[in-house]
């Protein structure tokens, strides 16, 4: 051994590494001279062994220790707030049926199914994101403190991408403004029972994301739509019938009113009567018109201001490119694109479009 090392023996600072080094060498008699040389009295060599055996397993377990709380770390930051990673699970569909017992296998939640029907990818989809914004509004207003801690993290997650694809494409600004405006509402109302445990997690954290509904707001309220850079033709150069043509397409009277603001011509154009008539039998059945009927000065009907009063009183008829689609013979939710495992002859007489409320019914019991 070298003189440095019986020197640190010698005071007494020698490390737990130091004995396991002449463990290993099984070097007994050096460490029972340098143990005569520090304590003053003979000891036993059995000792020495003992005391070095009893210093490594201490350090093993030590090690184990610090071993499994940095496993459980890392697995608890694949699901922390950090990561913007919802959890999906690997298939695209999931069982659903009216109630549940311990008997029923594949009983889930409404939790279990917004996390495993993929909304992160069909957000993208400009078929289904009128669909999925739809749910989010109706779980902002009354479904959200049913959902799982993993759910609202994921909900939040999904709210997050739909923004700032909003402020990409500055496309469908009002519906998302619309949402926020709602969530906020109900942030604030269940923020206050949060002695009632109505939300999971803690208050400081669902404080955060207020503010951050608050910010999104404020850049939705910011952006400004990019005038296209071509100059070929535009809306305005097509002729006074394509363009009521065009208008006949659109389904939300408040689409109409932003337009007519554009100029003179097309304010004239937007007050069509017949436009809104074919508006109001959309969205509402006869007897619904018939009770709200307004009458003019000269005894025509104003289909205009009976639209936005029959919107005040009955909701409106919802249209979307693509849903979600529920299986009546094998009880399965899923998109119409994805394959689940339908035993049914004919799959497809055994399928029917849910919509985003029917989507929440599903999981009331």
């Amino acid at each position: 051994m070298s003189t440095r090392r019986i020197t640190m023996f010698q005071k007494g600072r020698a490390s737990s590494n130091e004995w396991r080094s002449l463990l290993q060498t099984q070097d007994l008699r050096q460490i029972d001279k340098q143990k005569r040389l520090y304590m003053g009295k003979p000891i036993d060599s059995r000792f020495t062994l003992r005391y070095c055996k009893e210093e490594h397993d201490k350090e093993n377990l030590i090690l184990s220790i610090n071993y499994d709380v940095a496993a459980k770390k890392r697995k608890k930051d694949l699901l922390n707030n950090n990561t913007k990673i919802p959890y999906f699970h690997k298939d695209k569909w999931i069982y659903v049926h009216k109630g549940s017992t311990k008997e029923r296998h594949g009983y889930c939640t409404l939790g279990e199914a917004f996390n495993r029907l993929d909304f992160c990818s069909a957000i993208k989809d400009t078929r289904r994101f009128n669909y999925v914004v739809r749910l989010l509004e109706l779980i902002a207003k009354s479904q959200l403190p049913s959902l799982s801690g993993v759910a609202q993290k994921n909900y939040m997650n999904i709210l997050e991408r739909v923004v700032q694809k909003v402020l990409e494409d500055q496309q469908n600004v009002r519906p998302i403004k619309e949402l926020l405006q709602t969530l906020y509402a109900s942030l604030c109302s269940l923020v206050q029972d949060m002695g009632k445990s109505v939300l999971v997690g803690n208050i400081n954290i669902w404080v955060h994301r207020m503010e951050n509904i608050l910010q999104w707001q404020q850049q939705l309220d910011n952006i400004q739509i990019n005038r296209p850079t071509n100059t070929g033709m535009t809306f305005l150069d097509l002729p006074a019938s394509l363009q009521l043509n065009i208008m006949h397409r659109l389904s939300d009277g408040r689409d109409l009113v932003s337009l007519g603001q554009v100029c003179p011509d097309l304010s004239v154009l937007t007050e069509d009567r017949l436009l809104w008539k074919k508006l109001c039998q959309y969205h509402f059945s006869d007897r619904q018109i018939r009770k709200r009927l307004m009458l003019s000065d000269k005894g025509h009907l104003e289909w205009k201001k009976m639209y936005f009063k029959l919107c005040r009183c009955y909701p409106h008829k919802e249209q979307y490119s693509d849903t979600l689609q529920f299986c009546t013979h094998c009880h399965i939710l899923f998109w119409k694109d994805t394959n689940h495992p339908c035993t049914a002859n004919n799959s497809e007489s055994c399928c029917k479009a849910v919509s985003p409320q029917g989507f929440i019914n599903l999981f009331k019991f």
